[in-house]
């Protein structure tokens, strides 16, 4: 709602909602859309609102600090050694003959058409900051003349009724607001706080969870524990040894690791105290099973459900469904019976049962080919060293043996076992709150790094600059250092330097982001258990007062249900693609389409 506008009657503001009427005199006037947040979710959003072939008038403004399109996440400005975790030729903005939305397909090359590089590599983040860039400009020139888009690089730091006030001066009227802010920072949690107290008492350096692209790592020296062994580890391990001018040579056939001095040694464990798994560098073998098979998340909504008891048991069926589908049909020499007979025992078995262990042991001989989630979750279960010496070849031979999983076709059960992953996933928004541990199963499985990163690791572990620490890792503040160690090695590391390599975790009552600071002020917002900002499925803001706010919505990791990735692997039906579809159909109700 513009409030600069004459003619306009009836204006007034409900706690959490802006309310309008149309002028007086009866004439169109234009109205405005404001988007706080310019990353590849804003993209998306614009993409979908020109695909409906709007007859609107319209005025669209973004708003973000960072370059449109790309966001912070995928800014260009960042090193050119930071790449992304998935193949260029799995990368897509754009929906194909899969999506299933109301709105119309509009195809689009993916990441590797789009730039010609090999289908199979793992890019820059400097080259998805090319095409999300690219992609934001043409979804901006798709929308018709009737609607403008205009940037604004600057940040959000207000929202007061329908006013957005920007830290440059300016000030935007919305008639209907999103928030899509992506990956947000928080104020230190009081650990972390204590943990940078102690460091700045006894000139120590600690470094509190960050997006390690915005990290300061320059007091980074020594010898330094890193808490954490994702893909933020995997970052961090980058900036702070080739980014400090260390190389890589193969000698061999194996890589191997030329330091250039200016490397600190890292100490790195964390609650599995192993790395997330390699991704796989092949295609499926078999065929295509049709997904979702066992696990259809709406035939579970308005049920009391207990995750252990209730989901789990069906979501793990589902992703031994992809692994199993993929076995039979692209390995049959592997098992001991035709795929037909085994689908309908193994459709008519609970997936905690021991016929169900008995059905896999009789038609599959190999373990290695068997899917086991425990093992999988934590493999250093119960396992312990004398000393960490004996545990860093240990673990260097774990690491050898998941990336030559990863990397040979005859483990492509995997990656069956992967797209079934993806289906569960997909389906989970708003079904039930979820604990920390799925979510960080779901990473370690899905969301691992390139096989090539693995073996710069092992690199690394054999030069001594990374020495691995083991499983359920703890740290202590002590006189004049930070002690670490695990359960799997009785040896105790004392360093000069704590790093928790990983993102913060997002709770509306810590959010660093001022949009959202002032909007829970005034009661517009509220959070759930989790600290995630509430929304109904369409992603209305809740306020206080239990009501869904009918033109502000906030889409992203930080409100409830699940979060998707803005971008997704061609031909998978993206969730993210049918919820912005959904938003965008909603906005343009909402604009008088």
């Amino acid at each position: 709602m513009c409030l600069h506008t004459r003619g306009i009657v009836g204006v007034f503001a409900l706690r959490g909602a802006a309310r309008f009427s149309l002028p007086s005199n009866g004439k169109t006037r234009m109205r405005t859309l404001v988007v706080i947040g310019g990353g590849p979710r804003t993209a998306g959003l614009l993409e979908r609102i020109a695909a409906q072939s709007p007859t609107v008038r319209a005025a669209v403004h973004v708003v973000d600090p960072h370059p449109p399109g790309a966001g912070r996440v995928w800014r260009h400005a960042q090193s050119p050694l930071l790449r992304m975790n998935s193949m260029a030729e799995d990368v897509t903005v754009f929906t194909d003959e899969s999506f299933d939305g109301e709105g119309p397909v509009r195809p689009g090359p993916s990441l590797a058409e789009w730039t010609g590089i090999d289908p199979v590599s793992f890019p820059s983040r400097q080259v998805q900051s090319r095409y999300l860039s690219w992609f934001f400009d043409h979804a901006r020139k798709s929308l018709p003349p009737t609607m403008s888009v205009t940037v604004h690089r600057a940040t959000a730091v207000e929202v007061t009724g329908n006013r957005v006030r920007l830290d440059n001066g300016e000030m935007l009227d919305a008639d209907i607001l999103v928030l899509a802010l992506g990956h947000l920072d928080a104020d230190l949690e009081p650990e972390h706080r204590k943990l940078a107290e102690h460091a700045a008492e006894h000139g120590l350096v600690y470094v509190p969870p960050l997006y390690s692209a915005d990290a300061d790592l320059s007091a980074v020296t020594g010898d330094v524990v890193l808490r954490g062994f994702g893909l933020a580890f995997i970052d961090l391990m980058v900036l702070l040894t080739e980014g400090r001018g260390g190389r890589y040579v193969r000698e061999s056939g194996q890589l191997t690791y030329v330091p250039s001095g200016a490397e600190p040694t890292l100490y790195v464990g964390s609650r599995r105290g192993v790395p997330y798994h390699s991704k796989t560098g092949y295609r499926l073998q078999g065929t295509r099973p049709k997904l979702p098979h066992f696990f259809v998340a709406d035939a579970l909504r308005g049920k009391e459900l207990d995750f252990r008891a209730d989901v789990w048991p069906l979501m793990a069926k589902e992703i031994a469904w992809g692994h199993y589908h993929e076995l039979f049909t692209g390995h049959p020499a592997l098992v001991r019976m035709p795929f037909p007979e085994f689908a309908v025992s193994f459709a008519a078995l609970p997936w905690y049962s021991e016929e169900m262990r008995e059905l896999e042991r009789l038609a599959v001989p190999d373990p290695a080919d068997r899917i086991d989630f425990e093992r999988l979750d934590r493999p250093l279960a119960g396992v312990t060293f004398g000393s960490a010496e004996e545990f860093q070849e240990y673990l260097r031979s774990y690491v050898e043996a998941d990336v030559a999983r990863r990397s040979d076709p005859r483990h492509s059960a995997d990656l069956g076992a992967f797209l079934a992953l993806l289906s569960v996933y997909g389906q989970l928004a708003g079904l039930m709150p979820f604990d920390g541990w799925w979510h960080g199963y779901f990473s370690y499985l899905a969301s691992g790094p390139p096989p090539d990163r693995l073996e710069e690791l092992l690199a690394l572990s054999r030069a001594g600059i990374v020495r691995f620490l083991g499983a359920d890792m703890w740290v202590e503040a002590v006189e004049g250092a930070f002690l670490a160690g695990s359960a799997t090695t009785p040896d105790v590391v004392r360093a000069n330097g704590l790093v928790e390599a990983r993102l913060p975790a997002h709770s509306l009552s810590r959010t660093a982001d001022p949009v959202l600071r002032s909007l829970r002020a005034t009661g517009d917002i509220t959070e759930d258990a989790a600290g995630l900002v509430r929304v109904d499925p369409l992603g209305r803001l809740i306020g206080e007062r239990g009501e869904a706010d009918p033109v502000r919505f906030a889409v992203g990791p930080y409100v409830t249900g699940t979060a998707f990735a803005a971008f997704a692997r061609p031909r998978t039906n993206a969730p993210a693609f049918k919820q912005n579809d959904r938003l965008a159909r909603e906005i343009l109700r909402l604009l008088g389409d």
